[in-house]
């Protein structure tokens, strides 16, 4: 096995064809309970902890589970959730050093995707695809990198109370947002950071703000993921409205899982494109 991608949880993703994938699990703490992000997370059982209304929070993956991640590949490609909001990336680079301890055959790259959710699952398609295609090493680096420079993340909210909870907005904003029935509409900005861009009322208003943005920041017809938390519809409304705009879109969508699920909250939805 030469080349292998890995991720966190963060990206979404547990299995990708084609090429050899693993994921280290990110954690969602409610209480004294801990949900592992894998595939044998129950999220209903994580919502009725969450609905309690204690007290809850996040952890990253450890060193140990990046290198049971990284396995005995000879060639890593690890993307990891935004070095601006988790300790994640700190852990994979220690596991990059040992790993590489291991033998100098060893590679490990890793890639702070400076976002989360659908922007990582595309960086992570644009490395299968570019494995794929036969490049060698330095040439999958050089093309992530500049891919990584033309992806971008948007999100639009009906709750702030866990990012609030947890430090990454400002809990005054979070606590206006929610009496006032307030979506916001926001970026991973270049520093891998949270910013709101807009606060709009009504989903409908939200939808297009986020079609706007998308079309200001240069999208024309590349690729676009849809994620969302329980609002499917929601979700089909948005890439009807980036189809319309831009018939050739390539827009999938799906569920979020669970650190995405716990950070989006019922009802949001987050937005990676290409430009």
């Amino acid at each position: 096995m030469k080349y292998k991608i890995v991720s966190d949880s963060a990206s979404n993703i547990h299995a990708i064809q084609h090429v050899p994938f693993s994921y280290a699990p990110l954690h969602i703490i409610v209480g004294d309970r801990d949900f592992s992000d894998d595939d044998r997370l129950d999220l209903t059982q994580m919502d009725e902890a969450l609905s309690s209304g204690g007290k809850s929070g996040t952890a990253c993956p450890g060193i140990g589970d990046w290198l049971e991640a990284f396995g005995t590949a000879e060639v890593v490609f690890c993307v990891t959730i935004t070095s601006g909001l988790s300790g994640s990336c700190d852990a994979a680079m220690a596991a990059k050093a040992l790993y590489e301890e291991q033998d100098p055959r060893l590679r490990v790259h890793v890639i702070d995707s400076l976002s989360a959710g659908p922007e990582m699952a595309l960086l992570i398609e644009k490395l299968q695809e570019l494995i794929c295609s036969g490049m060698n090493e330095e040439d999958i680096l050089r093309g992530i990198r500049e891919y990584a420079a033309r992806t971008r993340l948007l999100f639009c909210l009906k709750s702030l109370r866990n990012l609030a909870g947890n430090g990454r907005v400002s809990p005054s904003v979070a606590k206006i947002c929610e009496i006032l029935g307030i979506r916001v509409v926001g970026q991973a900005s270049a520093r891998g950071t949270l910013e709101i861009l807009h606060k709009c009322h009504g989903e409908s208003g939200a939808l297009s703000r986020m079609v706007k943005i998308m079309e200001e920041a240069g999208y024309s017809e590349g690729q676009v993921r849809i994620m969302h938390n329980r609002n499917e519809k929601a979700a089909g409304k948005l890439a009807d409205l980036i189809r319309e705009a831009h018939p050739s879109a390539n827009v999938l969508i799906s569920p979020t899982l669970g650190l995405c699920s716990y950070y989006a909250e019922n009802g949001g939805l987050m937005l990676g494109f290409d430009t």
